[in-house]
């Protein structure tokens, strides 16, 4: 009686049972409109219609406009409805034009550092244009007086992280996807509660979506009679409408200016394997230390004000002298982030940048695998040109129709040179790259459409540092409690498995 008692208290029933009544009212209203069939099937037709021109001249990913096409053309009376309610970015032109103050504002805040450029041209022009891109569109800069650690599975990051969360002094900022309740967070909130009774300014954000199953509602304003300042991102209302596309996918701790943290670690206990929720979680981090750091924290103060609506000075923030004048330069260390709200696909250009660069290697690690047209043809040019390329993605999935669509890729890739391995001992949520030795990125980009197209992510480029070969090492010992996917295996499944890949591979823009 009281898990039926909480289940029917949940935030999942408070807000689906309004959205269930309005699909409902909408269906009602259809039928009882059914007299007038010749009108409303002209009206929602025409409609339909203009959806699709609008699909034909957006600038969205062709594969999108696919999947949107194809319902729409078989069910034309309730396609271009369900499409122009839930289809691409249906951000409002207030929250664009609100963003684009943002960005100006950073490209105030993180300006270049022309030297450091020059001397990465100075090594490698394909390096040193690579990092203009990123400078150029996410307006972030890169730096060299920082270094950077690579931090896996999640157990040794949840150790780190506390570490430096309890030499706060100033200010501590933590910006998640997903927090539940539970060894890790406890431990987390923990020392947070312990740092606002000493002074230090502690700032919360997490995604409202993210943690519609992991946290009760109203869990900010729990947190705020704490002390610590919270906001609940694009917070989830029962009201049937697009915004829901657009999460804060980020994951990103920022302590005093000169610490930080991202990658794949969300604050929840499957990620330090506390418990096994899809097997063993295999994840990553990555740390960095020096004026690198800065980046984060304007990206972070960024958000805030905006969900806030507030004018933070960020000048305040800045590190102090001693927080970075120490550290000896361990190559090139670039924070950016990718927002759905500009038409610029950063995560994916960055992505495709460093594969096409390759020479002798390209090794990523991520959780699915539900790729683009440009991302495949990359992939498979560069195995033709004898380039080494391998990925790890799960064995045991946490959505079973995103992992049938991430294996409904295996057969193109493999047949043309891709190796790619299944982690066997559960679910590989990693999400890497590295590249012979020189370049690597480690961030919060799945290579999926939901990423790469409508989140808010981040990520760290990297060249000529430390913590690219310790990607490297990682990834090779990853392989060892990998199998190796091969063209028998991939022609071995059953014509009806294969057939229901290939159908949720046309609809996969749309999970």
């Amino acid at each position: 009686m009281k898990n039926l008692l909480r289940f029917f208290s949940s935030r999942v029933v408070l807000v689906g049972t309004p959205l269930l009544i309005q699909v409902f009212f909408m269906i009602v209203v259809i039928l009882k409109f059914s007299s007038y069939f010749v009108y409303v099937y002209t009206i929602l037709t025409l409609l339909s219609g203009a959806a699709l021109l609008k699909i034909l001249t957006g600038k969205s990913n062709p594969a999108y406009k696919i999947a949107w096409i194809i319902p729409i053309m078989l069910f034309p009376i309730f396609g271009g409805l369900f499409y122009l309610l839930f289809g691409g970015n249906n951000s409002s032109k207030r929250m664009k034009r609100k963003m684009h103050d943002i960005e100006e504002r950073m490209t105030r805040l993180l300006g270049q550092n022309e030297a450091v450029i020059e001397e990465i041209q100075s090594l490698d022009r394909s390096a040193a244009n690579q990092s203009r891109y990123i400078e150029k569109y996410s307006f972030c800069p890169v730096y060299n007086n920082t270094t950077s650690e690579y931090l896996s599975p999640g157990e040794c990051m949840f150790e780190r992280l506390l570490q430096e969360l309890d030499k706060a002094e100033r200010y501590i900022f933590l910006e998640y996807f997903i927090i539940e309740e539970g060894v890790m967070w406890d431990a987390v909130l923990n020392i947070l509660v312990k740092k606002v009774q000493q002074g230090v300014d502690v700032r919360v954000i997490y995604d409202d979506i993210g943690c519609l199953l992991t946290l009760p509602y109203g869990y900010d304003k729990l947190l705020e009679s704490m002390g610590i300042k919270c906001s609940a991102f694009n917070r989830f209302v029962p009201i049937l409408s697009g915004r829901i596309n657009n999460r804060d996918h980020r994951k990103i701790a920022v302590i005093d200016g000169g610490t930080a943290f991202t990658g794949g670690i969300n604050l929840a206990d499957e990620y330090i394997n506390t418990y096994q929720k899809h097997g063993h979680w295999k994840d990553s981090a990555i740390l960095i230390k020096g004026e690198a750091v800065w980046s984060f924290t304007v990206m972070f103060l960024s958000l805030w004000s905006y969900q806030r609506k507030t004018e933070e000075d960020f000048e305040h923030f800045r590190p102090l002298r001693k927080q970075t004048e120490t550290f000896v330069t361990d190559g090139y260390v670039q924070p950016f982030n990718d927002s759905p709200i500009n038409d610029e696909l950063i995560g994916e250009t960055v992505y495709l940048n460093l594969i096409n660069r390759a020479e002798r290697y390209i090794y990523i690690n991520t959780p699915y695998l539900i790729l683009d047209y440009e991302m495949i043809i990359a992939l498979c040019a560069a195995a033709k040109r004898s380039v080494d390329v391998r990925i790890i993605t799960p064995h045991i999935p946490d959505k079973w129709f995103v992992h049938s669509v991430t294996r409904s890729n295996y057969p193109l890739l493999v047949e043309n040179g891709v190796k790619i391995y299944e982690y066997i001992p559960g679910f590989n949520h990693a999400k890497s790259l590295a590249v012979d030795d020189e370049m690597g990125v480690v961030g919060t980009i799945n290579l999926d459409y939901r990423s790469l197209f409508l989140h808010f992510e981040c990520g760290v480029w990297l060249y000529q540092t430390q913590s690219i070969l310790e990607v490297k090492k990682d990834f090779l010992k990853t392989l060892d409690q990998c199998q190796l996917i091969t063209l028998e295996y991939c022609r071995s499944i059953r014509w009806y498995k294969s057939l229901g890949r290939i159908f949720l591979r046309i609809f996969a823009p749309l999970m």
